[in-house]
């Protein structure tokens, strides 16, 4: 099936480049140029990955994963972003983007990591269609084929990103692991200088399955190292 991609940029000659090169990887493309147009072209079809630009008319691309993020927890996003500064790149991953690539970029760079977050995609799928076994952990249980979570017998909301860095916690108990490995094995690749996400994803993820985050019984932090699930007793 091809892939649908959902290009959110003002900047038309951009854009259209965009729509070239996308095009050539067989990939179907829409596009919106201004943000209140490209949240409701997301919400009135079905998308595989949306490029989102960060300084857009209307409302930004902040506002825009937010809300994305809020309705869909699945579809991925790279954001794209003139600012060099270190604090909106963070921003952007730690909203719920997967990527970001920051302007001016190679068009081959962005083609590249396009290509690279699919085959992570595929990857984990791939994986954990072949994980029939439902992991259980004290209270916690995860179905890796439906993606869901539950604590206590109750639904647990989480992100795609937020899911797959629990279910390799978990498929990994008590294992410990740097920030860095984590970004490598949970993104795909690693951001250099950007494991601050690691520890955003990780306090959303106690937040959510932990009776006191600030003195968690799951997900623990090795002091100078970095985290480790607790192991499962047999």
């Amino acid at each position: 099936m091809t892939r649908k991609i959902l290009v959110i940029e003002d900047n038309k000659d951009l854009a259209n480049l965009l729509k070239i090169h996308l095009r050539d990887l067989s990939f179907q493309v829409d596009f919106a140029f201004e943000g209140t147009e490209g949240l409701m072209k997301f919400e009135s079809a079905s998308y595989d990955l949306v490029i989102l630009d960060i300084m857009l008319p209307g409302i930004d691309g902040f506002e825009i994963c937010r809300e994305i993020r809020s309705r869909n927890t699945t579809t991925p996003i790279i954001m794209l972003t003139s600012k060099s500064a270190e604090l909106d790149r963070v921003q952007g991953l730690d909203i719920g983007a997967d990527d970001y690539v920051t302007k001016p970029f190679s068009i081959k760079e962005l083609m590249a990591r396009v290509k690279a977050l699919f085959r992570r995609i595929d990857s984990t799928n791939a994986e954990q269609s072949k994980q029939s076994e439902i992991l259980k952990v004290d209270e916690i249980v995860i179905d890796p084929q439906k993606r869901k979570v539950l604590l206590k017998n109750k639904a647990v909301e989480l992100t795609a990103k937020e899911f797959d860095l629990l279910y390799h916690f978990a498929c990994n108990a008590g294992r410990v692991f740097t920030r860095s490995q984590l970004l490598d094995d949970v993104w795909g690749y690693g951001h250099d200088g950007y494991e601050h996400t690691v520890n955003s994803h990780i306090n959303r993820l106690r937040a959510k399955i932990e009776d006191n985050p600030g003195k968690p019984d799951y997900i623990l932090t090795v002091w100078g190292v970095g985290y480790q699930f607790k192991e499962i007793e047999n």
